[in-house]
């Protein structure tokens, strides 16, 4: 059995939500323009002090090289994001990049033999905090982590190397126009980076738990109906785009109005939260069940075909079936079953309303065929006389 530990820092280290996932997507498209913006803006600045204000060649070479490498990045991350070739490992990269922009800047004044600025700047130093922040942008706790770190290691990296290469205290550097040379004030620096980090982990872990709250239905403890919708969108335009197959299927609990009208609607509660505890233990951490409404619920379940789908269902139908359901207020148990209808991407629709219609569809078709039982097939099937509920 692994420890405590062990569990929490690989919840912790874990991929985020998908829907957390597409809104960093988004999070990732407006940190692109934003940088896109600023490389023009900074490739403008060595070009108009070559041309209009002739400066150092030296230095022109160092903000030339600077300006260019942060044009070509910024350039690559937009094409990526806006064309949606957006890996997992590209919030990394690109926060990673972020903060490795400032720490260049910071290293080229090292370059041009001043290592004052370099250790003393208070208008390039604030960057990493901007890094930082943008780094929450991502919904990604590990990426927060990844470049908090990242920005604390490359500037204590960037201070060490002017403190060891120069005597930033000697009267030659006089009168200090960036101020003396302190470890206090860096190590205060320091702290304050760390700081930000740990903040940006805390603003992404306090939003994951208000979109929890946001997206759980309160009495069966799954996903409500806006959340599953938001992961039908996901999980479909994923599908097409990677050529898999996708299936959705939609489940109703047989004839349950008339458990609420002979058990009372406190044991309908408790064969709901049975029926979604069973649900939650039986299907893959990749399929996604939720609450759909009433005595409804919907499972998406990407990379499996419908022949697939339908086995899996039949399974997950029996074993409801075969479930008690205690009645406390008179000392028995009962069993529910439930009908269900799947539809499967791309054959049976696609777009998300295409593809809950075809299921519910085939949900009344197992309904008028006599309940309990999983329907896949477009077939007619002959109706019931008894009403469906």
């Amino acid at each position: 059995m692994k420890p405590d530990w062990h569990e929490n820092l690989s919840s912790f280290w874990s991929r985020p939500d998908p829907v957390f996932a597409s809104a960093g997507r988004s999070g990732e498209v407006l940190m692109a323009k934003i940088r896109l913006g600023l490389a023009v803006l900074i490739l403008a600045i060595p070009t108009i002090d070559t041309f209009v204000f002739p400066m150092d060649p030296k230095e022109s070479l160092v903000g030339f090289g600077l300006a260019i490498g942060t044009f070509l990045f910024a350039g690559t991350a937009y094409l990526l994001v806006t064309r949606e070739l957006n890996p997992p490992w590209l919030s990394f990269v690109s926060s990673g990049l972020d903060v490795s922009l400032v720490s260049a800047a910071l290293a080229a004044f090292l370059v041009l033999n001043q290592p004052h600025t370099a250790v003393n700047s208070k208008v390039v130093f604030e960057g990493y905090f901007l890094a930082i922040a943008s780094s929450s942008l991502r919904y990604d706790r590990r990426v927060c982590l990844v470049a908090g770190f990242l920005a604390l290691s490359e500037y204590f990296a960037i201070v060490a190397y002017a403190a060891h290469k120069w005597d930033l205290n000697s009267p030659a550097f006089a009168p200090f126009p960036y101020g003396m040379f302190s470890w206090v004030n860096e190590t205060s620096r320091l702290i304050l980076m760390l700081v930000a980090c740990l903040l940006s982990v805390a603003i992404v872990g306090r939003a994951q738990r208000l979109l929890r709250l946001a997206t759980i239905d309160a009495l069966t403890s799954l996903f409500n109906r806006g959340y599953v919708d938001d992961r039908f969108a996901i999980e479909l335009s994923r599908a097409r785009r990677h050529g898999q197959p996708f299936t959705v299927a939609m489940i109703d609990v047989d004839r349950f109005k008339l458990f609420n009208d002979t058990h009372g609607h406190a044991a309908g509660d408790f064969a709901l939260r049975t029926i979604a505890a069973v649900l939650r233990q039986f299907l893959r951490q990749s399929d996604t069940v939720g609450r759909y409404g009433g005595e409804e619920f919907v499972i998406l379940m990407p990379e499996t075909d419908l022949a697939t789908a339908q086995r899996k269902l039949d399974i997950l139908r029996e074993t409801i079936a075969n479930t008690p359901i205690p009645l406390r207020a008179q000392g028995r148990t009962v069993n529910v079953t439930f009908s269900a209808g799947l539809a499967g991407f791309p054959h049976d629709g696609a777009d998300q309303p295409e593809l809950l219609a075809t299921a519910d569809e085939r949900l009344f078709q197992a309904k008028r065929a006599g309940r309990n039982r999983v329907v896949a097939t477009p077939d007619p099937i002959p109706a019931e006389p008894a009403p469906v509920s």
